[in-house]
């Protein structure tokens, strides 16, 4: 195609069409994304608008867990932990193919740090001053209340103690310092955008022609009565008008509020960053286990097998949200440290680093209380812009999505005098719809799929999209063949994710719709292959794919460090 005018897009199209709806949530990640969802279930005329790409902001960088938070009990943050754990067993069963029980264990080099000064900072400091380091009796307390939110459902067994004997004997990588371990179990989320994106397939499937959604269409301004949009694929400004509007812009509310006309100062996010290790050593001395523990500063910090690759996270620095954000040389060095910290005798440089990854949490404004101390939990604060009923969310956690979307349909129901008929409690997924539960249903599902097809590749199908794997299937052509640069994924996989799920940018797919350049390994020549095979679908000329792969090799540089020209290799920025 020589014809380089960008043309409206089919979803830009829709609301361009029909510029009105009951709802306008503004906001693509997971809270914006669970709300569109919550609110077509219930035949709400909904629309959803995204900045950037869905799931490309604060969602995109979490620490991949699904958990309770055991370290909120410290904050006094009981009803939080309580929905968290609830909303955790309730992953597990409603989204199989994503979320898998983590065993979890803490390192423990002390017996009584931190059990009276841990009251103080919760009861009288509120989060102010120098943390202590957290012993064994502290720890034991948490988990045992842990344990008592844990009960219903029965998805994860209780904690367990170890002395510094079984705890060597487990995991003889260990400091052999450690004088106890902590083993209890919260959830790994896998594919946290893959996920996301289930949330959103599951919300357009609910509402046909009244849910509709848009990437890459920020809200601009706010004039008589209208949210002006524009497409930031042909520059075209345009209104949509709502009955209610939400923002859900996670840390850029305040920014989102402002463009609307409305002055806030409702958030003070923090930044969190994590580095990806291809280390064989070190992914071994986990034991499959994620390692959570306290640093010597006093900040919790996990390194977490996930992919045949190591995780390493988190920092919590005070960041601003109107500027870019990326894992720094600091944090890199931070991060090798606590690896040496826990396994003192296994080596990690630079060179093991194959991606980086840093978001802002999208916290309220916490003045000067610790960021560790800043709550986790959220909160709806209503208000009104030329007679248009608007409510912004502060806060809020991927563990808590599903909730937090709730709450905020409902009173989004209630501003429309609607009431609510579908229920998402035990709602199945995406593709964890009918997953096959246990190796025999496992087997008779690949089987029922193999006829046709390579029996392996549909076993990788259904680890990538649960039962949508049926979707890619149909989609594509038996015996597909691989992309000798990109193993376990064939041509015609990716231009299906490109054609039915709203790629944009080559970032898109590589970053959100796949796990490719999480797993690292990006070349020049890899990131050019995967653009070759959607360049179809999207009509892509020669030009086209150049200024994608100039773009993927730029955003990969500045935001992830990762520098494709050198083979994958870190750089310092």
């Amino acid at each position: 195609m020589n014809d380089r005018t960008p043309t409206t897009r089919p979803a830009i199209r829709s609301l361009r069409d029909r510029p009105h709806a009951e709802v306008l949530i503004i906001g693509g990640g997971i809270n914006g994304i669970a709300t569109f969802r919550e609110l077509a279930l219930q035949g709400v005329d909904v629309a959803l608008v995204e900045r950037g790409d869905f799931v490309s902001g604060a969602s995109s960088a979490s620490s991949h867990m699904v958990h309770g938070g055991v370290r909120y009990l410290e904050n006094g943050e009981f009803r939080l932990v309580q929905e968290a754990v609830a909303e955790r067993n309730r992953l597990l069963r409603t989204a199989p193919h994503y979320v898998r029980p983590l065993e979890t264990t803490i390192p423990i080099f002390s017996t009584f740090s931190g059990i009276l000064s841990a009251p103080f900072r919760l009861l009288v400091t509120h989060g102010r001053g120098k943390a202590r380091e957290r012993g064994a009796a502290l720890i034991k307390i948490g988990l045992t209340l842990y344990d008592t939110f844990s009960r219903d459902g029965g998805q994860v067994p209780r904690h367990k103690f170890r002395g510094r004997r079984r705890s060597l004997s487990e995991l003889p990588r260990l400091n052999s310092d450690v004088k106890y371990t902590a083993t209890y179990y919260d959830a790994s989320m896998h594919d946290p955008e893959r996920l996301a994106l289930d949330v959103l397939h599951d919300g357009i499937v609910a509402g046909g022609d009244r849910a509709r959604a848009a990437n890459y269409l920020p809200a601009v301004g706010f004039e008589n009565g209208a949210v002006q949009l524009r497409d930031e694929t042909t520059g075209d400004v345009f209104d949509v008008t709502a009955k209610v509007i939400l923002n859900t812009s996670g840390p850029w509310t305040d920014l989102t509020n402002e463009a609307l006309g409305r002055g806030t100062r409702f958030m003070g996010g923090t930044k969190g960053s994590h580095i990806v290790l291809d280390h064989p050593e070190l992914l071994a001395a986990t034991g499959g286990r994620e390692i959570f523990f306290e640093h010597s500063d006093g900040r919790i910090v996990l390194i977490y097998p996930l992919k045949d690759r190591v995780l390493v996270g988190t920092t919590d620095i005070d960041a601003d949200p109107s500027a870019p954000t990326s894992c720094t040389s600091e944090e890199v060095d931070y991060f090798i440290d606590l690896v040496g910290h826990v396994f003192p005798d296994i080596s990690v440089d630079r060179s093991q680093i194959v991606y980086t990854f840093s978001g802002i949490r999208p916290l309220p404004r916490h003045d000067d209380t610790a960021p560790g101390f800043v709550s986790r939990d959220y909160r709806i604060e209503p208000s009104e812009h030329a007679g248009v009923p608007l409510l912004s969310l502060v806060g809020g956690k991927w563990t808590t999505f599903r909730a937090l979307a709730a709450h905020l349909a409902n009173d989004t129901l209630e501003l429309l005098g609607k009431t609510r008929s579908v229920g998402t409690e035990t709602l199945a997924i995406g593709g964890g719809k009918d997953f096959p539960k246990g190796r025999a249903a496992r087997t008779r599902w690949v089987a029922e799929r193999a006829d046709g097809n390579d029996r392996s590749r549909v076993e990788v199908l259904l680890d990538r999209y649960g039962t949508r794997a049926d979707e890619v299937l149909a989609a594509t052509p038996e015996h597909d063949e691989t992309i000798a640069l990109l193993p376990g994924y064939t041509a015609a996989e990716l231009a299906h994710l490109a054609a039915s799920e709203q790629v944009v940018h080559l970032d898109d797919l590589l970053l959100r719709r796949t796990s490719i350049a999480f797993l690292g390994g990006l070349t020049l020549e890899r990131v050019r292959a995967a653009a070759e095979a959607i360049a179809p679908v999207l009509n892509w000329d020669g030009a086209r794919v150049d200024e994608e792969i100039r773009r993927m090799a730029q955003l990969l540089r500045t935001a992830h460090r990762i520098d494709v020209e050198r083979g994958g290799a870190v750089v310092d920025i």
